[in-house]
């Protein structure tokens, strides 16, 4: 069995729009699949994960806090528990809207590095 003894030692990529990303399966992490990437990350208050699409099938879910999710136009209010699915090639963004950092996990699949972590870091998006 493999594992992570703590999120906590995923010292993640921190992006300019506010947000720490912890990939914990898949990319760069130690635990790899086959077939998708998973990761946490946390969205400061004010913070986001700015609007993008990408070819791959994705869930987000929120784990804590509360924030807008974007999703082809339509904006909805989420908070703690919710999941929201997003189809390939579907412009998605979320927003912490809340005073506590939001923690959100991320699952898509196929396996592959997403092309908007980059954009973001050279300022982009």
């Amino acid at each position: 069995m493999e594992k992570i003894n703590g999120l906590i030692d995923i010292e993640g990529t921190e992006f300019p729009a506010g947000r720490r990303t912890r990939v914990v399966v898949g990319v760069d992490s130690p635990l790899q699949a086959q077939h998708f990437v998973q990761g946490i990350v946390m969205i400061h208050p004010g913070g986001a994960v700015p609007e993008h699409d990408h070819e791959t099938e994705e869930t987000y879910t929120i784990l804590s806090g509360t924030g807008e999710m974007m999703v082809d136009g339509e904006i909805q209010a989420v908070k703690e528990n919710d999941v929201i699915y997003m189809k390939p090639f579907v412009t998605h963004g979320l927003k912490n809207t809340g005073t506590e950092e939001m923690k959100m996990m991320f699952v898509y699949a196929p396996k592959m590095v997403a092309a908007h972590w980059d954009q973001e870091t050279k300022g982009e998006l």
